[in-house]
């Protein structure tokens, strides 16, 4: 996602994740930050740009703060990357459909002066779209409305279009082909918790909570069982539901499977054999949401696809794989989701 921070508007690319609240960009100096293609954010160069200090509310308000000067943050993500430097306030500035310029000011965010893992060189930090305080969503406020919505570009497309996000009443999702789904309030507030009912692979249903159980276990174990996270790649499903997902996949492509040279995804198949991959709908309760082989298998080297599913003892997550070429749509005052198949490509 592409915006502008500080006066002059200087333009960064970061990752857009609804799974984090804090916006954070690389800044100069940094001694010890990832490498990253575009230039870094200087902020001496920003006539806007004010350091937080430690005893204020937004500081008091962010969770694992420090303070050195000034009010320090550190986050780590669930792949152990992680960002650390000063809280401040900048502008931020946006295009929009009419081509007008629409600024934020006094937005907080993070100046990482210290950042490593797993990040891109071709941007330069994170856009938070989680439901806590300091996310853009938060920081925007009533003025779009509790709604945004995005559409994320497959990685192998050949054209060099980006992804994009739209706010307000652009961001609402409508017409054929649109399903919808609760969003579960739960803690903490940044996720957004949808509920997962099952999956199929083909004609095959698989359960996530089997028939016996009682409709009140039911319900209070699966309301709002998995998140939605733009910034995670592969979708992680309770360990159980994975192992049935596994199996009737493997019964649906019976060729014989390889090892994945990043030893990472546990079924994989060589590219030099031709196979059809089945359709794999995530059933969330109201929204049944089909996924084609882009969504649901990942090339790890030159010659190997794999099942692009992991088996997770921890949090469910629906991660960007699973939402390429879907315009999904949040609306958080309904509290509901929109899934619609879209070319994300050729979505303006």
């Amino acid at each position: 996602m592409r915006m502008s921070i500080g006066t002059p508007p200087f333009e960064i690319l970061a990752i857009a994740d609804t799974g984090s609240d804090l916006i954070w960009t690389q800044c100069e100096p940094c001694s010890s930050c990832y490498s990253q293609n575009p230039p870094l954010f200087d902020p001496t160069n920003s006539s806007t740009y004010t350091d937080i200090s430690c005893n204020s509310t937004e500081c008091l308000s962010l969770e694992q703060t420090s303070c050195q000067k000034s009010c320090q943050y550190s986050v780590q993500y669930g792949d152990q990357s992680f960002s650390n430097g000063d809280v401040a306030t900048e502008t931020i500035t946006f295009g929009s459909n009419t081509g007008q310029l629409v600024s934020l000011p006094e937005t907080i965010f993070g100046c990482g002066h210290d950042d490593g893992g797993t990040f891109s060189p071709k941007g330069s930090g994170i856009i938070g779209l989680g439901g806590g305080k300091v996310s853009l969503i938060s920081q925007m406020g009533s003025s779009i409305g509790g709604k945004f919505s995005y559409c994320l570009v497959p990685f192998s497309s050949s054209s060099s279009k980006s992804s994009k996000m739209n706010f307000g009443d652009s961001g609402m999702v409508s017409g054929a082909g649109v399903v919808s789904t609760p969003i579960v309030v739960k803690s903490p507030n940044t996720f957004y918790y949808l509920t997962l009912e099952g999956i199929s692979v083909g004609d095959e249903r698989l359960d996530l909570y089997n028939s016996s159980s009682t409709s009140d276990d039911y319900e209070t174990s699966s309301e709002g069982n998995i998140i939605i996270d733009s910034g995670t790649t592969l979708t992680l499903l309770p360990s159980d539901l994975y192992d049935q997902l596994e199996s009737a996949v493997r019964n649906a492509i019976p060729l014989k499977t390889v090892e994945d040279p990043a030893q990472m995804l546990s079924l994989c198949y060589s590219t030099e054999k031709d196979f059809v991959v089945p359709i794999i709908t995530a059933h969330f309760k109201g929204a049944d949401v089909k996924l084609n082989s882009l969504n649901t298998f990942v090339k790890t080297s030159e010659s190997v696809i794999c099942l692009a599913f992991i088996p997770s003892s921890d949090l469910a997550i629906f991660g960007n794989l699973a939402q390429l070429n879907l315009l999904v749509g949040y609306d958080l005052k309904k509290k509901t989701l929109s899934f619609k198949p879209t070319n994300c490509a050729q979505h303006s």
